[in-house]
Protein backbone atom coordinates (compact mmCIF):
# COMPACT_ATOMS: atom_id res chain seq x y z
CA UNK A 1 0.00 0.00 0.00
CA UNK A 2 1.27 3.31 -0.29
CA UNK A 3 2.58 5.04 2.86
CA UNK A 4 1.01 8.27 1.77
CA UNK A 5 -2.38 7.40 0.68
CA UNK A 6 -4.79 7.36 2.98
CA UNK A 7 -7.59 4.79 3.18
CA UNK A 8 -11.29 6.21 2.89
CA UNK A 9 -13.35 2.64 2.49
CA UNK A 10 -12.57 -0.80 2.98
CA UNK A 11 -15.04 -3.85 1.89
CA UNK A 12 -14.68 -7.83 2.27
CA UNK A 13 -15.92 -10.09 0.10
CA UNK A 14 -19.36 -11.97 1.71
CA UNK A 15 -17.88 -15.26 0.78
CA UNK A 16 -14.28 -15.49 0.96
CA UNK A 17 -13.00 -13.38 3.67
CA UNK A 18 -9.39 -13.73 2.69
CA UNK A 19 -10.69 -11.08 -0.16
CA UNK A 20 -10.01 -7.52 0.53
CA UNK A 21 -10.55 -4.16 -1.14
CA UNK A 22 -9.62 -0.55 -0.31
CA UNK A 23 -10.34 2.84 -1.68
CA UNK A 24 -7.82 5.59 -1.05
CA UNK A 25 -6.16 8.66 -2.17
CA UNK A 26 -4.42 7.48 -5.07
CA UNK A 27 -6.39 4.48 -6.46
CA UNK A 28 -8.18 1.22 -5.71
CA UNK A 29 -6.74 -1.70 -4.24
CA UNK A 30 -7.27 -5.48 -3.52
CA UNK A 31 -5.66 -8.19 -1.84
CA UNK A 32 -6.66 -11.78 -1.98
CA UNK A 33 -4.13 -13.17 1.30
CA UNK A 34 -5.95 -11.48 4.16
CA UNK A 35 -4.27 -8.02 3.54
CA UNK A 36 -0.73 -9.43 3.54
CA UNK A 37 0.23 -8.20 -0.17
CA UNK A 38 -1.69 -5.51 -2.26
CA UNK A 39 -1.78 -5.36 -5.99
CA UNK A 40 -3.70 -1.78 -7.73
CA UNK A 41 -6.23 -2.33 -10.25
CA UNK A 42 -5.79 0.51 -13.16
CA UNK A 43 -7.16 -1.06 -15.93
CA UNK A 44 -9.78 1.44 -16.97
CA UNK A 45 -9.27 3.32 -14.12
CA UNK A 46 -7.48 6.71 -13.30
CA UNK A 47 -5.12 7.48 -10.38
CA UNK A 48 -8.20 8.82 -8.03
CA UNK A 49 -9.61 9.35 -5.16
CA UNK A 50 -12.23 6.43 -3.87
CA UNK A 51 -14.17 7.39 -0.97
CA UNK A 52 -16.76 5.13 -0.82
CA UNK A 53 -17.06 1.24 -2.22
CA UNK A 54 -19.95 -1.38 -2.29
CA UNK A 55 -20.55 -4.98 -3.11
CA UNK A 56 -23.87 -6.13 -5.13
CA UNK A 57 -23.81 -9.63 -4.30
CA UNK A 58 -26.56 -10.43 -6.57
CA UNK A 59 -24.73 -10.07 -9.18
CA UNK A 60 -21.03 -10.03 -7.65
CA UNK A 61 -20.21 -6.29 -9.03
CA UNK A 62 -17.85 -4.08 -7.13
CA UNK A 63 -19.22 -0.57 -7.16
CA UNK A 64 -16.80 2.39 -6.69
CA UNK A 65 -17.57 6.00 -5.70
CA UNK A 66 -14.60 8.42 -6.90
CA UNK A 67 -13.98 12.02 -6.03
CA UNK A 68 -14.38 13.91 -9.28
CA UNK A 69 -14.63 10.88 -11.59
CA UNK A 70 -18.37 9.53 -10.73
CA UNK A 71 -18.75 5.67 -10.35
CA UNK A 72 -16.67 2.55 -11.70
CA UNK A 73 -18.31 -0.10 -11.74
CA UNK A 74 -16.10 -3.70 -11.71
CA UNK A 75 -18.38 -6.35 -13.27
CA UNK A 76 -18.30 -9.78 -11.70
CA UNK A 77 -15.36 -9.88 -9.52
CA UNK A 78 -15.84 -13.86 -8.97
CA UNK A 79 -12.24 -14.49 -10.82
CA UNK A 80 -10.49 -12.49 -7.83
CA UNK A 81 -12.50 -14.53 -5.78
CA UNK A 82 -11.06 -17.61 -7.33
CA UNK A 83 -7.63 -16.36 -7.01
CA UNK A 84 -7.86 -15.94 -3.17
CA UNK A 85 -9.54 -19.69 -2.88
CA UNK A 86 -6.93 -21.20 -5.28
CA UNK A 87 -3.24 -18.98 -5.41
CA UNK A 88 -1.86 -21.61 -7.21
CA UNK A 89 -2.91 -20.31 -10.60
CA UNK A 90 -1.30 -17.12 -10.24
CA UNK A 91 1.70 -20.20 -10.92
CA UNK A 92 0.11 -21.45 -13.79
CA UNK A 93 1.14 -20.57 -17.36
CA UNK A 94 -2.41 -19.49 -18.36
CA UNK A 95 -6.24 -20.30 -16.92
CA UNK A 96 -9.71 -19.74 -17.92
CA UNK A 97 -12.29 -18.67 -14.71
CA UNK A 98 -15.84 -19.99 -15.24
CA UNK A 99 -17.66 -18.50 -17.48
CA UNK A 100 -21.06 -17.67 -16.05
CA UNK A 101 -24.52 -17.92 -18.01
CA UNK A 102 -24.94 -15.21 -20.79
CA UNK A 103 -28.13 -13.77 -21.61
CA UNK A 104 -29.70 -13.40 -24.98
CA UNK A 105 -31.92 -10.80 -25.94
CA UNK A 106 -32.06 -7.80 -28.68
CA UNK A 107 -30.42 -4.68 -27.38
CA UNK A 108 -31.99 -1.27 -28.35
CA UNK A 109 -30.12 1.26 -30.34
CA UNK A 110 -30.19 3.98 -27.80
CA UNK A 111 -32.20 7.24 -27.68
CA UNK A 112 -31.72 9.52 -30.50
CA UNK A 113 -32.52 13.25 -30.22
CA UNK A 114 -32.53 13.72 -26.71
CA UNK A 115 -29.88 15.83 -26.61
CA UNK A 116 -28.24 16.32 -23.35
CA UNK A 117 -31.58 15.55 -20.70
CA UNK A 118 -30.98 11.84 -21.73
CA UNK A 119 -27.99 10.89 -19.67
CA UNK A 120 -26.97 7.24 -20.28
CA UNK A 121 -23.53 5.36 -19.60
CA UNK A 122 -21.81 2.45 -20.77
CA UNK A 123 -23.33 -0.97 -20.25
CA UNK A 124 -21.44 -4.48 -19.68
CA UNK A 125 -20.60 -6.07 -22.64
CA UNK A 126 -23.48 -8.05 -24.37
CA UNK A 127 -22.80 -11.93 -24.79
CA UNK A 128 -20.25 -14.57 -22.64
CA UNK A 129 -17.56 -12.64 -20.74
CA UNK A 130 -14.43 -14.75 -20.92
CA UNK A 131 -11.99 -14.18 -17.90
CA UNK A 132 -8.57 -15.66 -18.19
CA UNK A 133 -5.29 -15.22 -16.91
CA UNK A 134 -1.83 -15.47 -18.73
CA UNK A 135 1.60 -15.45 -16.77
CA UNK A 136 3.66 -14.54 -19.25
CA UNK A 137 3.72 -12.84 -23.17
CA UNK A 138 6.13 -14.11 -25.28
CA UNK A 139 8.17 -11.52 -26.29
CA UNK A 140 9.19 -9.91 -29.85
CA UNK A 141 12.45 -9.79 -31.52
CA UNK A 142 12.70 -6.13 -30.60
CA UNK A 143 11.81 -6.35 -27.31
CA UNK A 144 14.23 -8.86 -26.70
CA UNK A 145 17.40 -6.47 -27.99
CA UNK A 146 15.68 -3.62 -26.63
CA UNK A 147 16.29 -5.51 -23.19
CA UNK A 148 19.68 -6.32 -23.73
CA UNK A 149 20.43 -2.84 -25.01
CA UNK A 150 19.35 -1.64 -21.52
CA UNK A 151 21.46 -4.51 -20.07
CA UNK A 152 24.67 -2.76 -22.21
CA UNK A 153 23.75 0.18 -21.56
CA UNK A 154 23.56 0.16 -17.89
CA UNK A 155 27.23 -1.58 -17.85
CA UNK A 156 28.63 1.05 -20.26
CA UNK A 157 29.25 -1.22 -23.01
CA UNK A 158 29.56 -0.54 -26.41
CA UNK A 159 25.87 -1.17 -28.11
CA UNK A 160 26.45 -3.06 -31.06
CA UNK A 161 23.97 -1.88 -34.26
CA UNK A 162 21.31 -4.49 -35.72
CA UNK A 163 22.02 -5.40 -39.09
CA UNK A 164 19.71 -4.91 -42.09
CA UNK A 165 17.68 -8.57 -41.45
CA UNK A 166 17.92 -7.94 -38.05
CA UNK A 167 15.80 -5.39 -38.15
CA UNK A 168 13.38 -6.54 -41.58
CA UNK A 169 12.81 -9.37 -39.07
CA UNK A 170 12.01 -7.17 -36.41
CA UNK A 171 9.56 -5.27 -38.48
CA UNK A 172 7.84 -8.38 -40.34
CA UNK A 173 7.39 -10.08 -36.82
CA UNK A 174 3.89 -10.02 -35.18
CA UNK A 175 2.89 -9.46 -31.65
CA UNK A 176 1.85 -12.91 -30.26
CA UNK A 177 -2.11 -13.43 -30.44
CA UNK A 178 -4.59 -15.53 -28.70
CA UNK A 179 -7.12 -16.82 -30.56
CA UNK A 180 -10.19 -18.14 -28.67
CA UNK A 181 -12.57 -20.50 -30.45
CA UNK A 182 -16.12 -20.99 -29.36
CA UNK A 183 -17.83 -24.60 -29.62
CA UNK A 184 -21.27 -25.19 -30.11
CA UNK A 185 -22.55 -28.79 -27.67
CA UNK A 186 -21.26 -30.86 -30.91
CA UNK A 187 -17.79 -29.73 -30.72
CA UNK A 188 -18.39 -27.84 -33.79
CA UNK A 189 -16.01 -24.86 -34.30
CA UNK A 190 -18.80 -21.64 -35.07
CA UNK A 191 -17.08 -18.90 -33.76
CA UNK A 192 -13.19 -17.35 -33.70
CA UNK A 193 -11.93 -13.64 -31.96
CA UNK A 194 -8.39 -13.13 -31.38
CA UNK A 195 -6.80 -10.87 -28.76
CA UNK A 196 -3.57 -9.50 -28.77
CA UNK A 197 -1.43 -11.35 -25.99
CA UNK A 198 -1.32 -10.04 -22.58
CA UNK A 199 0.06 -11.10 -19.12
CA UNK A 200 -2.33 -11.01 -16.03
CA UNK A 201 -6.01 -11.33 -15.53
CA UNK A 202 -7.79 -10.28 -19.17
CA UNK A 203 -11.20 -10.69 -20.34
CA UNK A 204 -12.72 -10.75 -23.76
CA UNK A 205 -16.82 -11.05 -24.77
CA UNK A 206 -18.15 -12.82 -27.52
CA UNK A 207 -21.46 -11.40 -28.46
CA UNK A 208 -23.68 -14.42 -29.02
CA UNK A 209 -23.64 -14.33 -32.41
CA UNK A 210 -22.38 -16.64 -35.57
CA UNK A 211 -19.13 -14.63 -38.16
CA UNK A 212 -20.15 -11.91 -40.61
CA UNK A 213 -20.29 -13.85 -43.78
CA UNK A 214 -19.91 -10.55 -45.41
CA UNK A 215 -16.82 -10.12 -48.49
CA UNK A 216 -13.53 -9.49 -47.38
CA UNK A 217 -11.88 -6.47 -49.30
CA UNK A 218 -8.20 -5.53 -49.39
CA UNK A 219 -8.97 -2.74 -47.03
CA UNK A 220 -10.13 -4.93 -44.46
CA UNK A 221 -8.32 -4.97 -41.27
CA UNK A 222 -5.69 -7.83 -40.69
CA UNK A 223 -5.79 -10.44 -37.55
CA UNK A 224 -7.88 -9.33 -34.27
CA UNK A 225 -10.84 -8.85 -33.33
CA UNK A 226 -13.70 -10.09 -34.10
CA UNK A 227 -14.32 -10.37 -37.78
CA UNK A 228 -17.91 -9.03 -37.62
CA UNK A 229 -21.01 -10.68 -36.20
CA UNK A 230 -23.87 -12.60 -37.81
CA UNK A 231 -26.99 -13.52 -36.76
CA UNK A 232 -27.52 -14.34 -33.31
CA UNK A 233 -26.84 -18.33 -31.92
CA UNK A 234 -29.04 -20.44 -31.09
CA UNK A 235 -29.60 -21.02 -27.02
CA UNK A 236 -27.86 -24.03 -25.65
CA UNK A 237 -24.25 -25.23 -24.48
CA UNK A 238 -21.37 -23.65 -26.11
CA UNK A 239 -17.61 -23.92 -24.74
CA UNK A 240 -14.23 -21.87 -25.28
CA UNK A 241 -11.10 -23.08 -25.41
CA UNK A 242 -7.75 -20.74 -26.18
CA UNK A 243 -4.47 -21.01 -28.43
CA UNK A 244 -1.64 -18.93 -28.92
CA UNK A 245 -0.68 -17.46 -32.39
CA UNK A 246 3.42 -17.38 -31.92
CA UNK A 247 5.32 -16.53 -34.84
CA UNK A 248 2.96 -18.87 -36.89
CA UNK A 249 3.31 -21.83 -34.57
CA UNK A 250 -0.28 -22.48 -33.20
CA UNK A 251 0.07 -23.49 -29.65
CA UNK A 252 -3.03 -25.12 -27.61
CA UNK A 253 -2.80 -23.36 -24.16
CA UNK A 254 -6.41 -24.16 -22.20
CA UNK A 255 -8.99 -27.14 -23.04
CA UNK A 256 -12.74 -26.22 -23.82
CA UNK A 257 -14.53 -24.38 -20.70
CA UNK A 258 -18.17 -24.83 -21.10
CA UNK A 259 -21.24 -22.32 -20.38
CA UNK A 260 -24.53 -21.56 -20.97
CA UNK A 261 -26.34 -19.19 -23.40
CA UNK A 262 -30.10 -18.57 -22.51
CA UNK A 263 -32.80 -16.52 -24.00
CA UNK A 264 -34.26 -13.83 -21.57
CA UNK A 265 -38.12 -14.63 -21.59
CA UNK A 266 -39.29 -10.85 -21.60
CA UNK A 267 -40.15 -10.85 -25.53
CA UNK A 268 -43.82 -10.16 -26.26
CA UNK A 269 -44.24 -12.12 -29.07
CA UNK A 270 -41.85 -15.41 -28.62
CA UNK A 271 -41.27 -18.15 -31.49
CA UNK A 272 -42.81 -20.83 -30.51
CA UNK A 273 -39.88 -23.00 -32.47
CA UNK A 274 -36.47 -20.88 -32.01
CA UNK A 275 -34.60 -24.12 -33.70
CA UNK A 276 -36.84 -23.33 -36.73
CA UNK A 277 -36.05 -19.51 -36.65
CA UNK A 278 -32.24 -20.48 -36.02
CA UNK A 279 -32.52 -22.91 -39.00
CA UNK A 280 -33.61 -19.88 -41.49
CA UNK A 281 -31.42 -17.70 -40.80
CA UNK A 282 -28.57 -19.74 -41.62
CA UNK A 283 -30.10 -20.88 -44.14
CA UNK A 284 -30.46 -16.64 -45.39
CA UNK A 285 -26.79 -16.45 -44.25
CA UNK A 286 -25.12 -18.60 -46.56
CA UNK A 287 -27.86 -16.67 -49.01
CA UNK A 288 -26.37 -13.64 -48.60
CA UNK A 289 -22.91 -14.99 -48.39
CA UNK A 290 -23.16 -16.13 -52.18
CA UNK A 291 -25.25 -13.35 -53.14
CA UNK A 292 -23.03 -10.45 -51.82
CA UNK A 293 -19.69 -12.13 -53.65
CA UNK A 294 -21.60 -12.61 -56.66
CA UNK A 295 -22.23 -8.80 -56.51
CA UNK A 296 -18.73 -7.82 -55.92
CA UNK A 297 -17.31 -10.47 -58.10
CA UNK A 298 -19.68 -8.53 -60.81
CA UNK A 299 -18.16 -5.87 -59.89
CA UNK A 300 -14.70 -6.87 -59.62
CA UNK A 301 -15.11 -7.99 -63.47
CA UNK A 302 -16.38 -4.45 -64.91
CA UNK A 303 -13.05 -2.90 -63.48
CA UNK A 304 -11.60 -5.91 -65.31
CA UNK A 305 -13.25 -4.69 -68.48
CA UNK A 306 -12.89 -0.89 -68.46
CA UNK A 307 -8.77 -2.19 -68.05
CA UNK A 308 -8.87 -4.47 -70.96
CA UNK A 309 -10.90 -2.14 -73.27
CA UNK A 310 -7.61 0.48 -72.96
CA UNK A 311 -5.27 -2.77 -73.20
CA UNK A 312 -6.68 -3.60 -76.53
CA UNK A 313 -6.20 0.03 -77.61
CA UNK A 314 -2.42 0.19 -77.44
CA UNK A 315 -2.34 -3.36 -78.75
CA UNK A 316 -1.58 -2.77 -82.32
CA UNK A 317 -2.27 -7.15 -83.04
CA UNK A 318 -5.69 -6.79 -81.53
CA UNK A 319 -8.43 -7.42 -83.78
CA UNK A 320 -11.39 -6.01 -83.76
CA UNK A 321 -13.53 -9.12 -83.00
CA UNK A 322 -11.78 -8.70 -79.46
CA UNK A 323 -13.14 -5.34 -79.19
CA UNK A 324 -16.81 -6.50 -80.02
CA UNK A 325 -16.66 -9.61 -77.64
CA UNK A 326 -15.80 -6.72 -74.63
CA UNK A 327 -18.64 -4.97 -75.19
CA UNK A 328 -21.11 -8.06 -75.42
CA UNK A 329 -19.72 -8.92 -71.85
CA UNK A 330 -20.04 -5.66 -70.80
CA UNK A 331 -23.83 -5.87 -71.51
CA UNK A 332 -24.45 -9.65 -69.75
CA UNK A 333 -22.38 -7.69 -66.79
CA UNK A 334 -24.78 -5.01 -66.65
CA UNK A 335 -27.73 -7.00 -67.14
CA UNK A 336 -26.70 -8.91 -63.75
CA UNK A 337 -25.95 -6.54 -62.07
CA UNK A 338 -29.59 -4.34 -62.68
CA UNK A 339 -31.17 -8.00 -61.44
CA UNK A 340 -29.03 -7.61 -58.20
CA UNK A 341 -29.20 -4.13 -57.63
CA UNK A 342 -32.20 -2.75 -59.98
CA UNK A 343 -31.97 0.84 -61.16
CA UNK A 344 -30.28 3.70 -58.64
CA UNK A 345 -32.46 6.37 -57.06
CA UNK A 346 -30.78 10.09 -56.55
CA UNK A 347 -32.89 10.11 -53.06
CA UNK A 348 -35.05 7.90 -52.03
CA UNK A 349 -36.53 3.75 -53.47
CA UNK A 350 -39.79 5.29 -53.25
CA UNK A 351 -39.51 7.77 -55.85
CA UNK A 352 -38.83 4.69 -58.77
CA UNK A 353 -42.05 3.27 -60.58
CA UNK A 354 -43.12 -0.38 -60.30
CA UNK A 355 -40.91 -3.01 -61.52
CA UNK A 356 -39.63 -6.39 -60.54
CA UNK A 357 -38.01 -6.32 -57.44
CA UNK A 358 -34.33 -7.06 -56.96
CA UNK A 359 -33.13 -9.47 -56.04
CA UNK A 360 -30.33 -7.64 -52.92
CA UNK A 361 -33.51 -5.57 -51.97
CA UNK A 362 -35.75 -9.54 -51.54
CA UNK A 363 -32.47 -10.27 -49.47
CA UNK A 364 -32.27 -7.03 -47.36
CA UNK A 365 -35.81 -7.59 -46.91
CA UNK A 366 -35.08 -10.51 -44.95
CA UNK A 367 -31.76 -10.44 -43.23
CA UNK A 368 -33.50 -7.25 -41.40
CA UNK A 369 -36.42 -8.25 -40.64
CA UNK A 370 -35.16 -10.64 -38.23
CA UNK A 371 -31.67 -9.24 -37.26
CA UNK A 372 -33.43 -7.72 -34.56
CA UNK A 373 -35.83 -10.47 -33.45
CA UNK A 374 -36.21 -13.82 -31.81
CA UNK A 375 -39.72 -14.11 -33.10
CA UNK A 376 -41.61 -15.79 -35.38
CA UNK A 377 -40.95 -16.41 -38.74
CA UNK A 378 -43.32 -14.13 -40.85
CA UNK A 379 -45.00 -15.06 -44.05
CA UNK A 380 -42.69 -11.97 -46.34
CA UNK A 381 -40.07 -13.20 -45.22
CA UNK A 382 -40.37 -17.14 -46.47
CA UNK A 383 -41.91 -15.75 -49.65
CA UNK A 384 -38.88 -14.12 -50.03
CA UNK A 385 -36.19 -17.02 -49.76
CA UNK A 386 -38.67 -19.03 -51.72
CA UNK A 387 -38.63 -16.71 -54.42
CA UNK A 388 -34.79 -15.92 -54.55
CA UNK A 389 -34.03 -20.14 -54.61
CA UNK A 390 -35.82 -20.00 -57.69
CA UNK A 391 -34.50 -16.47 -59.32
CA UNK A 392 -30.90 -16.31 -58.21
CA UNK A 393 -29.55 -19.17 -59.39
CA UNK A 394 -29.67 -18.64 -63.13
CA UNK A 395 -28.05 -14.94 -62.15
CA UNK A 396 -24.74 -17.22 -60.29
CA UNK A 397 -24.96 -19.18 -63.61
CA UNK A 398 -24.52 -16.13 -66.30
CA UNK A 399 -22.08 -14.83 -63.97
CA UNK A 400 -19.92 -17.89 -63.74
CA UNK A 401 -19.77 -17.66 -67.71
CA UNK A 402 -18.84 -14.34 -67.73
CA UNK A 403 -15.64 -15.05 -65.47
CA UNK A 404 -15.02 -18.16 -67.60
CA UNK A 405 -15.21 -15.72 -70.84
CA UNK A 406 -13.44 -12.72 -69.24
CA UNK A 407 -9.98 -15.73 -68.71
CA UNK A 408 -9.95 -16.55 -72.40
CA UNK A 409 -9.99 -12.86 -72.81
CA UNK A 410 -7.01 -12.50 -70.76
CA UNK A 411 -5.23 -15.68 -72.66
CA UNK A 412 -5.63 -14.19 -75.99
CA UNK A 413 -3.85 -10.61 -74.49
CA UNK A 414 -1.04 -12.14 -73.17
CA UNK A 415 -0.31 -14.15 -76.42
CA UNK A 416 -0.74 -10.86 -78.16
CA UNK A 417 1.67 -9.30 -75.71
CA UNK A 418 -0.82 -6.44 -74.71
CA UNK A 419 0.38 -4.15 -71.53
CA UNK A 420 -0.42 -6.06 -68.24
CA UNK A 421 -4.31 -5.80 -66.89
CA UNK A 422 -5.52 -6.59 -63.04
CA UNK A 423 -5.79 -10.41 -62.67
CA UNK A 424 -4.05 -11.77 -65.58
CA UNK A 425 -0.11 -13.23 -64.70
CA UNK A 426 2.23 -12.17 -67.53
CA UNK A 427 4.65 -14.36 -68.80
CA UNK A 428 8.29 -14.10 -70.56
CA UNK A 429 8.95 -15.99 -73.70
Amino acid sequence: MPENGTVHTIEQDPEVPGLLFVGTEFGFFFSIDGGGTWTKLSSGMPTIAVRDMTIQEKENDLVLATFGRGFYILDDYTPLRELAMNKEIMEMAWHIFPVADALMYIQTGGKYGQGSNFFTSENPDFGATITYYLKEVPRTLKAERQEKEKELFKEKKPIPQPSREELRAEEAEEAAQLIFTIYDDDGNAIRKLTKKASKGVNRITWDLRYPSTRPISAGSSGRGGSGGSGLLAMPGTYSVGIDMLEKGDVIAMVEPVTFEAKLLQHVSLPAQDYKKVVDFQKEVSELSRVMTGAQRLAQEQEGKLAAIKKALVQTPEAGTELGRKVFELEDLLSDILFAMNGPSAKASWEELPPMDMPLSRRLSAMTYTHWNSTSELTKTETDQLEILREEFPPVLAQLEKVVEEIRELDTELEELKAPWTPGRIPSLN
